[in-house]
């Protein structure tokens, strides 16, 4: 038996004839409130278009698949804070980070193609261009997330922080690739224990990271092993069991703070001192992803081999507000949503190789694209413009016919239009 896969990355651009003189509007506003005729004009985000299909314009495969791991693929992609890059983790136990060389709308299409849909010869084709930053981790990469102040012009802030398997949390310079510093958590044994869940508290001063049935606090300031322990369970019976899978806190000051667990609940909790104010049952596997609205007055939470995102009114917290079908109920791998800077849609890949793109007023469907002929296991809205970056891989398990280990994949996955 042996393992198979391909992947891809892509940025792709909501396109309509609409869309420039929404973007060039834009760019006139912000560039204007240095001025004081213009100095209370605000800033309003791009209308997204998506009664067209996306075009592609950024493509990378190449540079992922060498002859000694020709199997490698994606796990997840995410735009920085500031827009100016994305960050992307892969079988290979490697973070690659991805500067686009320009933000417009009329930034240069990959040689690969303006969306004609040939995703078999854009396999074949070279990258846009070459990762810019390139970071190994010693083992697979549990979760990754950016400081939310990040800035790439400011060395300060331009760091994200990562766990993996058996080793401590690692905050990397996003400039230079460098490790900065750890954040350890030990066991009962003394042992270093690994956190599969890490988030940013919002005001950018603390890591909170997941474990099994309890998270930890870390001061960002004082890295090293001195933490704050929170146990989920209360009594040994009461509370949330399970590993802290997922995290996100409410982007308004509300101090909520969202904990999915692998035993199927969400819990939402104070931030200042984890007290316990309700759980959210409903999801049909274990938690692999939780996010806020916008307006931090509803939850999105999604679960493995769970076909549907589950909607929850945190000022109520009763009953599921609606469902948002994707295709993973047949995989174990972990499938990213993202809600676009407006609020009003959110995107989510599946099993299908589409993205599909919901009204999150009415819960209605809107659209789909095809973005790969694999698992398109993440995908994320760039937080100003109208931009998306879609990540797609699985790992396959193949048996030859004949018997020979020397086994080749066929078929041709993983490209967005």
């Amino acid at each position: 038996m042996k393992a198979s896969s391909t992947s891809s990355v892509v940025v792709a651009v909501a396109m309509g004839e609409e869309e420039p003189e929404v973007l060039e509007s834009e760019s006139n506003v912000v560039n204007a409130n240095g001025n004081s005729s213009n100095s209370n004009e605000e800033y309003s985000f791009p209308v997204l278009r998506f009664d067209v299909s996306p075009h592609r314009t950024y493509h990378f495969h190449r540079q992922f698949i060498t002859p000694s791991n020709p199997n490698n693929f994606f796990k997840a992609v995410k735009w920085s804070p500031d827009g100016s890059c994305f960050l992307t983790s892969s079988d290979d136990n490697t973070l690659r980070l991805f500067a686009p060389p320009g933000t417009e709308s009329d930034a240069p299409v990959a040689a690969s193609g303006h969306g004609d849909g040939n995703h078999e010869s854009s396999l074949f084709v070279a990258d846009s261009f070459a990762a810019n930053v390139v970071m190994h981790e010693g083992e697979s990469i549990h979760d990754f997330c950016w400081y939310p102040y990040m800035s790439s012009s400011d060395l300060v802030t331009n760091v994200f922080a990562t766990t993996t398997r058996d080793h401590p949390i690692h905050l990397w310079d996003a400039t230079s690739g460098q490790l900065r510093c750890t954040y350890r958590a030990y066991d009962a044994m003394d042992e270093i224990t690994a956190a599969f869940s890490i988030a940013f508290n919002p005001a950018g001063t603390k890591i909170f990271a997941g474990y099994n049935k309890c998270i930890r606090l870390f001061d960002l300031h004082r890295p090293g092993r001195d933490f704050e322990l929170y146990s989920t369970v209360k009594d040994k019976k009461e509370g949330q069991t399970g590993i802290i899978s997922a995290m996100a806190f409410s982007p308004f000051p509300s101090g909520m703070l969202a904990l999915g667990s692998y035993n199927q609940t969400t819990a939402i909790y104070r931030e200042d001192n984890m007290e316990l104010l309700y759980f959210l049952h409903g999801q049909e596997g274990g938690i692999t992803h939780v996010q806020f609205s916008r307006d931090g007055n509803y939850l999105y939470t999604g679960g493995r081999k769970d076909p549907y995102i589950l909607c929850w009114d945190v000022r109520k917290s009763v009953d599921c507000v609606y469902k948002l079908y994707r295709s993973s109920e047949n995989t174990n791998q972990r499938i990213l949503f993202d809600i676009d800077p407006s609020g009003k849609y959110l995107g989510t890949g599946g099993q299908d190789g589409l993205v599909h793109i919901y009204n999150l007023q009415t819960g209605q469907w809107v659209s789909s694209f095809e973005a790969a002929l694999d698992t398109v296991n993440g995908f994320s809205f760039h937080p100003f413009l109208p931009h998306a970056v879609s990540s797609s891989g699985h790992r396959r398990f193949v048996i030859p016919d004949d018997g020979n280990e020397e086994f080749c994949l066929t078929g041709i996955i993983n490209i967005i239009l």
